[in-house]
């Protein structure tokens, strides 16, 4: 009994306060001022547009594209900042499409250590000096190994 009785208390509030939201509104509507009359805007002095006259003008030259190899472009995928080097922050970063395939003890679960362990494995792999630092040669030895296209079955 209580809560029908708070439900139709609660339900009575609400209307009341939708009804009084309502009924203010309508008031700030009236209450608007009147838009000005088309005569009163000297629209020939106050708002003319300034031209210019743009026949002669010549703008600077577009900048031109040069054609990344797929590497190259795979390269910068990782090389957030654009510095030539990947960092072993920008290699863990780009890695998370990874994980369905690191899970090493099969239980369908791939905790972030299983996954940081491949990935910096695979960086220290490539790593060949030591510094920390991938350069687009080390990089390339992370390249992916092509799919093997089935042979055609005719």
């Amino acid at each position: 009994m209580n809560r029908i009785a708070l439900g139709a208390i609660l339900a009575l509030v609400l209307t009341g306060v939708g009804l009084f939201w309502w009924q203010g509104r309508a008031e700030v509507e009236r209450g608007a001022p009147p838009p000005l009359p088309l005569d009163s805007l000297e629209i020939g002095k106050e708002f003319e547009l300034p031209q210019a006259d743009v026949a002669d003008l010549i703008g600077p030259a577009p900048p031109e594209a040069t054609e990344l190899t797929r590497e190259e472009r795979r390269f910068f995928r990782y090389d957030r900042n654009r510095d030539l080097r990947i960092s072993r922050d920008e290699m863990l970063s780009s890695r998370t499409d990874a994980f369905r395939k690191l899970d090493v003890d099969g239980n369908n679960l791939l905790t972030f250590e299983e996954w940081a362990v491949a990935t910096v494995d695979r960086f220290e792999g490539a790593d060949t000096d030591g510094n920390d630092w991938l350069t687009p040669t080390e990089f390339a030895t992370t390249r992916p190994k092509p799919r093997k296209t089935p042979a055609c079955r005719c």
